[in-house]
């Protein structure tokens, strides 16, 4: 037998037992070693001189020489093993990538401090007060932004949604609110002395707490650096699709009387509307010049 063949045997012996090679290896590499070692305080004695630096630099040698020894026996089986750690923490990363986001999306809101607890919002056509904050989810008490009254529904949205989608802070809006409401009526009759006469009623409805309001408008004006509708009510005449006349009615007043002043107002358009129990001081047109 060569020894060529001699060194195939003993390499796939190796390979076929690596435990054992090891073990063999690290036996080896000690013996040697503590040999060595041995001989060099021996060799120390008899000279009186120091080798502690030439044992500790040994014996630092034969562990680097055994780990890279060990490392080339074990290297396919590291090999294997680092692509299933890769592919495991793949198949993790991919099976929680949804409260990963919403992780990050809690970071998000943290570091931007988009609102905090107590604050109305709205997200993607869902309106509510922010109730509770967690690393995975916003709780928000459901409003409904017609009424701004409580639906008692609660909605969970999770934290990566605040990240794609447009939030709109509305605490600003909580206490005084610009409602917009509007009345469809078939064109039968003129209404600008209706205008006029609903005009006035809103004045009025709105007097108890204009002052308030005006001071509250102002405050949110300087906040945002934008301009808000009011204090003062608005009435605009339009027209839709069907040709109906589209009466726009704007009031700036506080959230809980938003409704009783719009019933107010709707009671007061039917008065006048279709059974004419109130007298409307209709006001003279300016005559037109003719053009000759």
């Amino acid at each position: 037998m060569s020894l060529s063949e001699v060194l195939q045997v003993i390499s796939s012996l190796i390979t076929e037992y690596k435990l054992w090679s090891s073990i063999a290896l690290l036996v080896l590499v000690i013996v040697i070693r503590e040999f060595i070692i041995k001989s060099i305080h021996k060799r120390a004695k008899r000279k009186g001189t120091d080798r502690r630096s030439t044992i500790s630099t040994i014996r630092n040698l034969t562990n680097f020489l055994a780990f890279i020894a060990i490392f080339i026996l074990w290297s396919d089986d590291i090999k294997d093993f680092a692509l299933s750690i890769a592919a495991f923490t793949v198949a993790i990363i991919l099976a929680t990538r949804e409260y990963v986001q919403c992780l990050l999306g809690f970071v998000y809101l943290s570091s931007t401090r988009t609102f905090s607890v107590g604050d109305w919002i709205e997200i993607d056509g869902a309106y509510g007060e922010v109730a509770n904050r967690d690393w995975l989810k916003v709780t928000l008490l459901e409003v409904d932004h017609q009424t701004y009254s409580y639906t008692g529904k609660t909605l969970s949205i999770p934290n990566n949604r605040f990240v794609t989608q447009a939030v709109k802070n509305l605490n600003y809006l909580r206490r005084y609110a610009s409602h917009t409401f509007s009345i469809t009526v078939e064109p039968i009759k003129s209404v600008l002395p209706v205008k006029s006469y609903l005009l006035k009623r809103a004045e009025e409805y709105c007097a108890p707490f204009n002052d308030v309001a005006t001071r509250y408008s102002f405050l949110i004006e300087k906040r945002l650096d934008v301009s808000i509708a009011g204090p003062e009510p608005d009435i605009q005449i339009q027209t839709n699709d069907l040709a109906h006349v589209v009466i726009a009615i704007t009031i700036f007043c506080p959230t809980e009387l938003a409704v009783e002043i719009e019933q107010k107002l709707f009671a007061d358009f039917m008065a006048v509307w279709h059974e004419d129990e109130v007298d409307i001081p209709l006001e003279k047109e300016p005559e037109q010049n003719e053009i000759h």
